[in-house]
This record gives C-alpha cells, sequence and structure tokens, in this order.
C-alpha cells in the first residue's frame, strides 16, 4: 500500500523514531497525561498504515496477505463465503472508511 503516511513516519513496524509522526505521538501522549488514547488522530494514522501493512487496502484484500489467509479462514468456516458481520469483513470496511477520512484530513486525494 503507498500510503501517504509512510514519508511522515507512520510505518507497519510501528512509527519512526525522530520523525513528525513521533513528534505528533510525543504530544498527544503528553496531552493525555503519558499515554496516546484510543481514537486520537496518532492512533487513527497509525492503525491506516497497520491495517494496510496486514494487506487490507482501500481498494481491496492484497493477494497472498495476512488479510487474504484471514479471508480465506473466515469464507471456509462460513460455507464458503466471508460474513458480513466477521472480523475480516470489519476490518476491511474500517479501512476503506479511514482511509477516505484521513485522506480528507491530509487533503490527499
Amino acid at each position: 500500500m503507498n500510503s501517504p503516511h509512510g514519508a511522515t513516519g507512520f510505518t507497519g513496524a510501528g512509527i519512526a523514531a525522530g520523525s513528525l509522526a513521533a513528534k505528533m505521538m510525543s504530544a498527544a501522549a503528553i496531552a493525555n497525561g503519558g499515554g496516546v488514547a484510543a481514537g486520537s488522530a496518532v492512533a487513527v494514522l497509525q492503525s491506516v498504515v497497520a491495517l494496510g501493512a496486514a494487506g487490507f487496502t482501500a481498494a481491496g484484500i492484497l493477494t497472498g496477505s495476512l488479510a487474504a489467509k484471514m479471508m480465506s479462514a473466515a469464507a471456509i468456516a462460513n460455507g464458503g463465503g466471508v460474513a458480513a458481520w466477521s472480523a475480516v469483513a470489519a476490518l476491511q470496511s474500517l479501512i476503506g472508511g479511514i482511509t477516505q477520512r484521513t485522506c480528507k484530513i491530509l487533503a490527499v486525494p
């Protein structure tokens, strides 16, 4: 997944030391009394990148990825299709919605 977030320090392996993301994380943690709040901008941006690294993308699930393996297992367990209420369906829906909102926030086309 080509993500605009990688250039800012949000990576699949976590937030890069010394990056803009690290400064954002530090400020968010200080403002929250020592930890980054769930649902904060820093947490959401890192989640987008982590889900993308697992193979969940706004364009769909990447072939051969962890997400593809999860989708296959969910389909087998459900008799051939991924249930709308499954974790795989929820994560895929989540990444699509988050990606659209984040791109709007960051003014990325």
